[in-house]
């Protein structure tokens, strides 16, 4: 076996060759994977010898390891987990085994963690709810739906994915949402939330239609509330009638939107007796004989009867709870999520009912549940503050594209006392904490309620305000609708900011960013911009502030700014529809739209070290689209490319249509798209995203000689 030497920071030689996966013993030689540029490595570690040998199929790796001990700190026991290998062997399981079930699960969620550097946090509020779940009901027979993908490790763990879990959003990887390619246990796609229920409650009366008796659970947590399509399905499965549990993972401890003004939900003695009571089959029972009695007796008493059965209900249960009664699911709890003895009773009980229709298990969780004897869990602002998984950066010290945003939004409030940020999505970016210390009275959270915030956006415009309505762009689909009635077809002034544009990392296909420019370019009064680096991002703020007769949009990407070390400065309003060229050549013309101006340029260096001198647009505007700029390329050279980090019909797009009509195309003029491939791509690091996509320097470079007619230098460059 080839093998490949590197000197560690523990002054020991380590060698590269494969082999197995365990983890270090501090009394015998063991062996630990790692990671080392982006490959994985596997170190055996002797410490009578003190030396270590890495393992990796390569020849003339070299690379620096850290100490082992930073690396990776010892994996805790967990004797019983060790025993679960499918939610099957949940069943014989005593209680006691499964509070200690629970703590080795933790323990797993926190090894996770330190290695993969991705929060665990909503995964580890419903631990002792996951393994209730699955110890009542049959999985994959009985469908499990989840909302949210963060709160799915420990579903994963306990149903044969624990081996995998070192690869969580990583290539090749697990995925860090529910996924029916992945597992059978894994019956509905979670992606942005608010959608187990409607999907639950399609396969119910898919069931019920068909004659068969599984059982379906929908599990959603408290961002799900803030959606208007979960309170379309509730409403939906209350009228339907058909038997379905959905249960509301309550980690904030309160119903009410305010957390701050309202009272925390109470779980004690009493509450849990209650609960208990509310699901049993004999308190059901004789509520449904009261109902029929009252039924018999007249219309008037039967009425009487359910205000009464509301009001008593109301008055036991938590705020908000007869919210649900009036959608018409029947509410039970509030039950404490960390009891599994108490989750176990009250989902055997609605589980054991026949032809209930809807029920609700309302649990209350903590997100910072901890272990036995042990600090809270040791989770940095970023998970707490951030909603999206973002990919570690270089430095803690290194700007990102929303950071840079943040600021010249709050320097451009500073002069103009109308503007007004609306956000929507997973939650707010910790980035803007700053405008909102400043302007604590001009920033609306309006949470995962998307298309409220457009139409929200568009009212404040016509008050006389200048909103900047922020939805990241995955989520800014779901309110298209409102963007096309309520915005452009009025020509009402929405400034749309679009971040998490593009690939994103981690996150996969589900926060990717696509299509943004596709959507929002064939709107006939959009104004469509994209900033190439953090200096244009302001620039553009100043843009967007200054534009009052029409909406307009401009997206940036997830990640680093271009140049660390630039300083902040007002922006400087742009002309409308105005390009700008970087670099001059002759050869062969480069026209890059936003973020992949950069990579554009990179091309341009891989090209000019080949002799091929080549010209970089940036072409900042996709709608109205610089003509002028487009011709001007044409004219002076015999290739041109177009480059966007967006699918098919979005910048390259409008050139071709440009082009075409103008007739640059029946001249001698070759024009080639590069653009985002017509598939989802997965989860990856960012660069392994853009190289399977096809849009680094390197794949732009190929793309240039190739239709330079030197291919084999292209391919050269490729390997």
């Amino acid at each position: 076996m080839t093998t490949a030497s590197a000197h560690c920071s523990l002054g020991v030689n380590a060698q590269f060759h494969e082999n197995s996966r365990n983890f270090p013993s501090k009394s015998e030689s063991s062996s630990v994977n790692f990671h080392c540029n982006g490959e994985f490595f596997k170190i055996s570690l002797k410490p009578s010898l003190g030396s270590s040998i890495c393992s990796k199929g390569c020849v003339g790796r070299v690379c620096s390891l850290p100490k082992i001990g930073d690396l990776f700190p010892e994996k805790p026991p967990t004797p019983i987990l060790d025993t679960v290998e499918c939610p099957l062997h949940l069943k014989n399981l005593s209680h006691k085994e499964m509070k200690q079930l629970a703590d080795d699960i933790r323990s797993e969620l926190l090894f996770i963690m330190n290695k993969t550097q991705k929060s665990v946090k909503g995964s580890m509020s419903v631990v002792e709810l996951t393994i209730a779940i699955h110890r009542v009901f049959s999985a994959p027979m009985d469908k499990i739906l989840w909302d949210a993908g963060e709160q799915t490790y420990a579903h994963k763990i306990l149903t044969g994915r624990r081996s995998l879990m070192h690869t969580l959003r990583q290539k090749d990887g697990i995925s860090g949402y529910t996924s029916r390619s992945e597992s059978e246990f894994d019956p509905f796609g979670s992606g942005h939330g608010c959608n187990s229920i409607s999907a639950g409650l399609g396969m119910a009366i898919a069931r019920d239609i068909k004659g068969k008796r599984d059982r379906v659970v929908a599990v959603i947590s408290n961002e799900s509330t803030m959606a208007g399509q979960l309170y379309e399905a509730m409403s939906n499965a209350g009228y339907l009638d058909s038997d379905m549990v959905v249960i509301l993972n309550d980690s904030r401890q309160s119903l009410h939107p305010k957390l701050e003004e309202s009272p925390k939900t109470p779980i004690n003695a009493l509450s849990s007796t209650l609960s208990k009571l509310q699901s049993s089959k004999l308190f059901r029972k004789w509520r449904e004989v009261a109902k029929g009695l009252t039924k018999r007796i007249g219309k008037g008493m039967y009425e009487w009867a359910a205000k009464v059965d509301e009001y008593a209900r109301g008055m036991i249960g938590p705020l908000g709870s007869t919210l649900f009664e009036e959608l018409g699911l029947y509410y039970i709890g509030p039950v404490d999520g960390h009891n599994i003895e108490d989750l176990i009773c009250v989902l055997n009980q609605v589980a054991s009912l026949d032809s209930t229709g809807p029920v609700l298990v309302h649990v209350i969780t903590k997100e910072d549940k901890v272990l036995p004897n042990e600090k809270p869990i040791g989770i940095s602002n970023k998970y707490k503050e951030d909603p999206y998984e973002m990919d570690p950066q270089p430095s803690n010290h290194t700007q990102t594209y929303s950071d840079r945003f943040a600021e010249a939004l709050t320097m451009e409030a500073q002069i103009d006392k109308d503007i007004i940020v609306v956000h929507a999505g997973m939650g707010m970016e910790s980035s803007l904490k700053l405008f909102q210390q400043k302007f604590p009275d001009r920033l609306f959270d309006v949470g995962m309620a998307e298309q409220h915030a457009v139409t929200f956006s568009a009212g404040l415009s016509c008050g006389g305000l200048k909103p900047f309505c922020i939805i990241p762009s995955t989520f800014l689909q779901r309110a298209y609708d409102q963007v096309v009635h309520d915005v452009d077809r009025q020509k009402i002034p929405v400034r749309f900011v679009i971040p998490s544009a593009g690939l994103v990392g981690s996150d996969g296909p589900t926060n990717c960013g696509a299509f943004d420019i596709t959507f929002m370019s064939c709107l006939p009064n959009m104004i469509v911009m994209a900033p190439s680096d953090e200096i244009e991002l302001a620039n553009m703020v100043a843009t967007a502030s200054c534009i009052d007769d029409r909406p307009v949009c401009f997206r940036y990407p997830r990640g680093a700014i271009v140049k660390s070390n630039s300083s902040l400065c007002h922006g400087v309003p742009i002309e409308i529809g105005k390009g700008r060229i970087l670099v001059e050549g002759k050869d062969i013309a480069l026209l890059g739209y936003g973020a992949m101006v950069q990579n554009c340029l990179r091309a341009h260096s891989l090209l000019s070290e080949l002799g091929i001198e080549v010209t970089v647009a940036d072409a900042r505007f996709c709608k109205p689209l610089d003509i002028k700029l487009v011709r001007q390329l044409c004219q002076n050279h015999s290739f041109l490319i177009t480059v966007e980090e967006g699918s098919i019909g979005g910048f390259g797009s409008h050139v071709a249509q440009f082009i075409t009509l103008d007739g640059k195309l029946d001249g001698s003029i070759k024009w080639r798209p590069i653009v985002l491939p017509d598939n989802y791509i997965e989860h990856a690091s960012p660069m392994e995203q853009l190289a399977l996509a096809g849009l680094t320097g390197h794949h732009i470079a190929a793309t240039a000689l190739s239709l330079l007619g030197r291919t084999r230098e292209a391919l050269l460059l490729m390997c």
